[in-house]
Formats: C-alpha cells, sequence, structure tokens
C-alpha cells in the first residue's frame, strides 16, 4: 500500500487515515514511531533519534502543536493522528490482530500485567513469553536479549510502550537487526491510557489536540516543563521547514 506523505524536518510524515496505517503495518510490517513535540524539540542534538525517524516505515503526526504550526503558520496540509488514536484503532480490529502473534515491550512487570489484561478484554491472550520488562537503556540503545527472544518467537506485531525518544532507536534496533519484518510500533504511554496507568484522555480531547493539558494537569510537575519544551519546536520548524537539519556540527545554538 502506497500512503501518502508530507516531509516536515526531513521526516515523511504519514497524511492520511489512521485505518490504513494499520491495514499497511497488519500486511507489510515495517516500523511505526510516533514523534511527541517535545522529543522533536530535541532533533537537533538527539541524532540518533532523529535517524530513527528518518528510517522509520510509518511516522504518524502525534504532535498537535507541530500540526498546528505546519497548517497555520506554513501554510501546509497535515492530518493530525496521535499515538492513542492507533491503539484505539489497534484495539478495534482485534479479531484481526489476533491473527498473528503480538510481543510486548513494557516499562515494568506491573504495567506488562496492566497490558496484558487491556489486550484479554478484547479476545488476545499473551504467554507470560510475549511479555518483556525492558531494562535501563544507556545512550546505545541495544538489547541482545531481547532480539534473540524475538527470533525465537517471531510475532508479527511487536508493541513498544517505553518513552520516547528510546523506544524509536530500539525500534530501529530491531528493525535493522532482525532476520524477518514484523511491525514494530513504538506509541509508548498510548496504551497506559486504556490501562488507566495514565490519566484517561477521551477522543473528543484528543480530537481538539488538547491531550498534553490532562496531562499536565494530572502530574504538573512532570509535564509542564516538558510541553514548555516544546515550543523550541517553532524556531526549528521555521528554519528548516520541510528539509533535514544541517550537521550538528553547523548548527545555530538556539
Amino acid at each position: 500500500m502506497n500512503l501518502d506523505t508530507v516531509s516536515i524536518l526531513g521526516i515523511s510524515f504519514f497524511n492520511g487515515k489512521v485505518d490504513n496505517v494499520f491495514t499497511s503495518l497488519h500486511h507489510h510490517g515495517g516500523l511505526l514511531t510516533v514523534p511527541a513535540g517535545p522529543n522533536l524539540a530535541d532533533i537537533l542534538e538527539d541524532e540518533a533519534y532523529y535517524e530513527a525517524l528518518c528510517a522509520s516505515d510509518i511516522v504518524i503526526p502525534d504532535s498537535g502543536f507541530m500540526v498546528l504550526i505546519w497548517n497555520w503558520l506554513m501554510n501546509g496540509s497535515i492530518n493530525k493522528i496521535s499515538g492513542l488514536k492507533f491503539i484505539n484503532c489497534f484495539l478495534r480490529n482485534a479479531e484481526v490482530v489476533k491473527q498473528k502473534n503480538i510481543f510486548l515491550v513494557n516499562p515494568t512487570d506491573e504495567e506488562g500485567e496492566c497490558n496484558r489484561l487491556l489486550l484479554e478484554k478484547k479476545g488476545i491472550y499473551l504467554k507470560n513469553e510475549h511479555l518483556f520488562s525492558a531494562p535501563f537503556y544507556g545512550s546505545l540503545v541495544e538489547d541482545s536479549l531481547l532480539l534473540s527472544k524475538l527470533e525465537v518467537l517471531k510475532p508479527h506485531w511487536i508493541l513498544i510502550n517505553i518513552g520516547g525518544g528510546v523506544q524509536e532507536k530500539l525500534g530501529l534496533y530491531l528493525k535493522t537487526h532482525l532476520s524477518y519484518k514484523p511491525a514494530i510500533i513504538c506509541t509508548g504511554a498510548a496504551i497506559a491510557f486504556k490501562t488507566g496507568k495514565q490519566v484517561p484522555i477521551p477522543a473528543w480531547v484528543d480530537q481538539i489536540y488538547m491531550g498534553w493539558l490532562a496531562r499536565c494537569i494530572s502530574n504538573p510537575n512532570l509535564y509542564i516543563r516538558r510541553y514548555i519544551k516544546s515550543i523550541r519546536l517553532l524556531k526549528i520548524m521555521l528554519q528548516y521547514k520541510s528539509y533535514s537539519p544541517v550537521k550538528r556540527e553547523t548548527l545555530m545554538i538556539f
């Protein structure tokens, strides 16, 4: 399936309907990444993260701030698709999903069990061997143990539910080292909105780009500073527009 894309900061963002994203991943596999505004604001410093986005098979425009800048200030046209919207689509297609094996990479054993129970409610049952609690990854995001487990089990769906900025690098590591082509889903905490491990976000709140506000209200100490950092993305987009940022050593310091 050919997917329409829009180049923003040299990254090919998907521009279409979430159902087409699911269908493409179901039939063809590939790496899906969902960059949030605060992480996009770091692309000038975090080259490995930027590389992971550029090497993804599908990048969906999760950042409402980025979408507003592009559509309102830069006269572009792109449709926002949040990680939550994709997870809702994924769960809505549970009968299709369970036709193929699933593997979950989780931040903790507790969250892994919550994620498993959520899938069971949709009729998707996972064995313990299909759950993996990620260790702390340093600057080099590699995991030979995880890689070996996946080579044995060969799941089609690999859901990486860990933090943004790390999961994308892990996803690229798996994409480039696995001997087959699964669907690697880097939606991070999106599934936690469904399990209750993060503040629930109704579909209408997500639709009007206010998911960030719900998170800030739920945990201001954690999220307010994070989302303030997103403001830097405005200057980066105005400078580079649809083009890739220049090499790190020639970057302007913001």
